[in-house]
C-alpha cells in the first residue's frame, strides 16, 4: 500500500474520533483540502522539541516538573505564535494537558507523530533495528500501537491530528 495513501487514510479515520473540533478532509474534484469546523485550513507548522542548553536527545521536557513545562511553553510558544505557526508536530510523549495548554493559550494546534517503525521497534522483547512492514507481527503492533494512541487523546482539545512517519 502506497504510505502517502496510507498516511492520509490514518489520519482521515482518526482525526474526527480524536479530537474537540470537527477535523476532516475534504475531497473534491479539485483535490483534498484539511477543513477545520468547516474552514479550509493551511498548516503553517513546523516541528517542535524542546532541549535546554547542555542538554541531549534524552532530555524529556514531558518528565521536568511543571512549572518547567510551563515556563517553557510561555516561553517558546509566543515565538512560534508570531512567527505565523499555527501547528507543532511533537512526538508521541506529550501529556494530553500540554496539548490543551497550548491551544488554549496560544491557538497552536498539535500534530502527534508516532514514529510508526522509522527507527526500529521493539518486539517480542527485542530491539528490532530494521522494521519489516510485510511481517505480520510487526503490522499487528504497529496498528495497535497507532490504534492505542487515537484512544489515549480522543477528544483532546487542539489536537489537529495524528502523523506517521
Amino acid at each position: 500500500m502506497n504510505r502517502n495513501i496510507f498516511l492520509l487514510i490514518f489520519c482521515y479515520s482518526f482525526t474526527v474520533f480524536s479530537q474537540v473540533d470537527k477535523v476532516f478532509i475534504d475531497k473534491s474534484s479539485d483535490g483534498l483540502k484539511l477543513k477545520v469546523n468547516g474552514q479550509d485550513f493551511i498548516v503553517n507548522g513546523m516541528n517542535w522539541d524542546y532541549f535546554p542548553v547542555g542538554t541531549n536527545y534524552t532530555y524529556s521536557l514531558w518528565q521536568q516538573p511543571e512549572n518547567t513545562i510551563q515556563a517553557a511553553l510561555d516561553d517558546e510558544m509566543p515565538l512560534l505564535k508570531n512567527s505565523g505557526v499555527n501547528a507543532i508536530r511533537v512526538y508521541t510523549s506529550i501529556p494530553k494537558k500540554w496539548i490543551e495548554y497550548i491551544y488554549t493559550n496560544y491557538g497552536i494546534y498539535t500534530m502527534i507523530n508516532h514514529p510508526f517503525g522509522r527507527y526500529g521497534l521493539m518486539l517480542n522483547g527485542s530491539w528490532v533495528d530494521h522494521t519489516e512492514y510485510s511481517d505480520a507481527g510487526t503490522r499487528e503492533l504497529l496498528l495497535k500501537e497507532a490504534k492505542q494512541l487515537a484512544t489515549d487523546y480522543k477528544d483532546t482539545k487542539g489536537l489537529l491530528l495524528f502523523s506517521l512517519v
